[in-house]
């Protein structure tokens, strides 16, 4: 554990620069074999997230939250000095499932300036090990902090989530499975509730076997797409296993409040996908929110309304739910 003293500022310049995930290279079709060795991919480098915390900050870092086989997965945890516990947010990165880590970016670090502690998580990549290996680790690291609320500083009735494209799937599926007996492989899930109390889903799919209902830049129903690679098959041959990933599935009126966003350019995962989650919720009596930003396309470095300016809406999303006086309990 440190505590940043030092942390220099950077441009929204930067923060586009890191966090755009561009369609081409996150829900396309595995590239085909060539004869030219591929590019090692370029190691993700904290260093941006790092330098975009306010100074005194507490930072500890690559925490082991649960095991897969010998694979261990890590999180970390930025949060102000305070005197009281404090709301969390989590947040789960994007990358198809297959790739892409906590270090890669955080665009709602800067919550930790508003009171807020905040965590970014590691997950099992679908070439590593098919659904719902994912899920379980991401139910497994609310568990984890939740029962380590007192070493962070956290208050267990106010956790949040957020994430983009494929983290945003994840984090729909955290917000309608809390309530639920699904997806607990690990130990640590049994032990602390794995319930969020707001979430906010990004570009995310939601109901895999309606993909290609809108206009797409691939065809999901490809064996090489990145649901179908999530799923060990294509989806089109796996409809029970669809709806077992499909957060829509899991939806009840018990299910924290969302704040879903996703640009009306986004041809990578159409808008149809966070339209039918929320007109769900809707219906289930769950509070949602549809926030589409005009132009926008798939991780939004396009469009009428600049990243900057999404991100401070759902930062302001989790002021409402979190910074009441009246707190929902964990489930």
């Amino acid at each position: 554990m440190c505590v940043r003293m030092n942390s220099l500022a950077k441009t929204g310049a930067i923060l586009l620069a890191v966090t755009v995930v561009f369609c081409a290279a996150t829900f396309s079709s595995a590239p085909k074999k060539t004869k030219k060795k591929p590019a090692a991919p370029k190691k993700d480098d904290p260093q941006h997230i790092l330098d975009r915390l306010p100074k005194g900050t507490i930072i500890e870092r690559d925490i082991v939250y649960a095991t897969n086989g010998d694979r261990k997965m890590l999180l970390d945890v930025y949060r102000p000095k305070s005197d009281k516990p404090l709301p969390l947010v989590i947040w789960i990165h994007g990358g198809a499932w297959d790739w892409g880590s906590k270090d890669r970016s955080n665009p709602i670090v800067e919550m930790v300036g508003r009171g807020y502690a905040v965590s970014g998580i590691n997950y099992t990549k679908s070439r590593e090990e098919i659904f719902p290996a994912v899920i379980n680790d991401c139910r497994a690291a609310v568990s984890f902090l939740r029962f380590n609320a007192k070493r962070f500083n956290l208050d267990p009735n106010r956790f949040g989530a957020a994430g983009e494209s494929a983290g945003g799937h994840l984090t729909a599926l955290l917000a309608t499975v809390g309530d639920t007996k699904e997806f607990i492989k690990h130990p640590i899930t049994k032990k602390a509730s794995s319930a969020i109390q707001a979430a906010s889903p990004w570009s995310g799919p939601t109901d895999f076997l309606k993909l290609n209902d809108f206009k797409c830049t691939q065809n999901y129903a490809n064996k090489r797409s990145a649901p179908s690679r999530l799923l060990g098959a294509s989806i089109k041959a796996v409809p029970e296993k669809c709806r077992q990933a499909n957060p829509i599935t899991y939806i009840s009126t018990g299910d924290p409040p969302c704040f879903i966003v996703h640009g009306d350019k986004d041809f990578c995962v159409p808008l149809n996908q966070s339209e039918l989650l929320h007109a769900a919720l809707k219906k289930a009596g769950v509070p949602s929110t549809l926030y589409i930003p005009k132009g926008g396309n798939h991780g939004f470095s396009k469009g009428q309304t600049p990243r900057k300016e999404i991100v401070e809406k759902v930062m302001e999303f989790f002021d409402s739910q979190f910074k009441k006086d009246v707190k929902k309990e964990a489930s």
